[in-house]
C-alpha cells in the first residue's frame, strides 16, 4: 500500500464529519499515512485526530480561516508538498471541490472527484450517469488526489496525537473577506447532515376524498414535520415543476429540493417518501438511503414493488396528523 495523505479542512475550529469520514477510510486501509489540516483552528483539530498519523501537518491564520480559491490552493499544494504522499484523500466539500483540481494542476497530478470507495489495491470507485452505473478504475499518475464523496463513508473517531508541524504559507491575494450575508429567503430546509430526509411528492396538491385539494393544511404539515424533527426536505420533480404548469404549489419548494434522476442523490440513513409513485426516475435519488419508507394510497405503486423497506398503504394527510401528535 502506498502512503497516503489525509488532506481536511476545519469548519467553526472543528473538523466536520466529510473530514472525519475521509480520515474513516483512509484507516481503514492501513499502511503509513500523514495528517494535514487547514484552516482556523488547525493546529488543534489536526492533534485531536493525528493518532496513528507518521507526520502531521497544519496551516492556519487568518487569511486561511475562510474559504477562497487562492489562499486555499497555496495552503493544500504546501501541505502536499511537505508530506511527499503520492496519494491524497480528501473530501469532497465545495471548499476542497473548488481549489484541489487547480492544485491537481500545479503538482502535474491526476484527480477525481465523488470517490465513493478506495482499496489497499489501488482500486478507486465512483457512480456515473446519474448514479447508474458504478465504475471501478486505477491510475499510474502520481500524485493522485482523491476527492471522496461525503456520506459515503462511516465517520471515524478521532483519536489524539502528537501535535502538528505549522507550515508558514505566503499568499498574495486581491481580495478580502468581510463577512457573511444572507438574505432573508425563509427558513432553512435544506439539511444535508440530518438522518432523515423527508420527501414530497404531488400527491400532496391533488384533490383528496372530499373532492378538494388542501394545499395549505399540506404545506403546515410537511413544514412542522421539519420543523419538528429537524430533517431534511426533498421534492419530487413532478411536485417542483406545477409551479409552470399554473397549478397549486408548495412554495417553500424549489429545484434544490429536486431528489431523482434529474436531482440530488442523498446519503441520509433514513428516508420517508410521501405521495410519491416510487417510480425509476424517482427512487434512482434514493440509492443510497440506509432505510427506505414510503405512504401512498396506491398498494400496486413503485414502492411496494421492492423499492422500499416499508410502504404504508395509507392517506398521508391521515398519517402525518397522527405523526404530529407523536411528535
Amino acid at each position: 500500500m502506498e502512503k497516503v495523505l489525509v488532506l481536511l479542512h476545519t469548519v467553526d475550529g472543528q473538523l466536520p464529519p466529510a473530514a472525519l469520514e475521509t480520515l474513516s477510510l483512509a484507516q481503514r486501509l492501513g499502511g503509513e499515512s500523514d495528517l494535514a489540516v487547514l484552516g482556523a483552528g488547525a493546529a488543534a483539530a489536526a492533534q485531536q485526530a493525528s493518532g496513528g498519523a507518521a507526520k502531521c501537518f497544519a496551516v492556519e491564520g487568518e487569511e486561511f480561516a475562510f474559504s477562497r480559491c487562492a489562499t486555499d490552493a497555496a495552503a493544500c499544494e504546501a501541505l502536499i508538498r511537505a508530506s511527499g504522499a503520492p496519494l491524497v484523500l480528501a473530501p469532497d466539500t465545495l471548499r476542497f471541490h473548488r481549489a484541489l483540481p487547480g492544485v491537481a494542476e500545479r503538482l502535474g497530478a491526476a484527480i477525481d472527484t465523488h470517490v465513493t470507495s478506495f482499496s489497499a489495491d489501488g482500486a478507486a470507485g465512483r457512480w456515473y450517469y446519474r448514479q447508474r452505473i458504478e465504475a471501478s478504475f486505477r491510475r499510474g499518475q502520481r500524485p493522485w488526489i482523491l476527492l471522496i464523496e461525503p456520506g459515503s463513508q462511516p465517520a471515524a473517531a478521532p483519536q489524539a496525537g502528537a501535535a502538528p508541524e505549522l507550515l508558514g504559507v505566503a499568499c498574495e491575494t486581491r481580495t478580502r473577506v468581510e463577512g457573511f450575508s444572507t438574505p432573508m429567503a425563509g427558513e432553512q430546509t435544506i439539511r444535508p447532515d440530518a438522518p432523515l430526509l423527508l420527501v414530497a411528492g404531488a400527491g400532496w396538491t391533488k384533490k383528496q376524498k372530499d373532492g378538494a385539494v388542501h394545499v395549505e393544511e399540506a404545506g403546515e404539515l410537511i413544514l412542522d414535520f421539519v420543523r419538528r424533527t429537524q430533517c431534511s426536505l426533498g421534492s419530487s420533480k413532478s411536485l417542483v415543476d406545477l409551479s409552470g404548469e399554473g397549478q397549486a404549489v408548495l412554495p417553500f419548494l424549489t429545484h434544490l429540493h429536486q431528489v431523482g434522476q434529474t436531482g440530488s442523490s442523498p446519503r441520509h440513513k433514513k428516508g420517508l417518501a410521501t405521495c410519491c409513485h416510487g417510480e425509476e426516475p424517482h427512487v434512482v435519488g434514493w440509492r443510497f438511503i440506509a432505510e427506505r419508507r414510503a405512504i401512498n394510497l396506491d398498494p400496486n405503486c413503485g414502492w411496494v414493488r421492492g423499492k422500499a423497506d416499508v410502504v404504508y398503504v395509507a392517506d398521508a394527510f391521515e398519517v402525518m396528523r397522527e405523526l404530529q401528535k407523536l411528535l
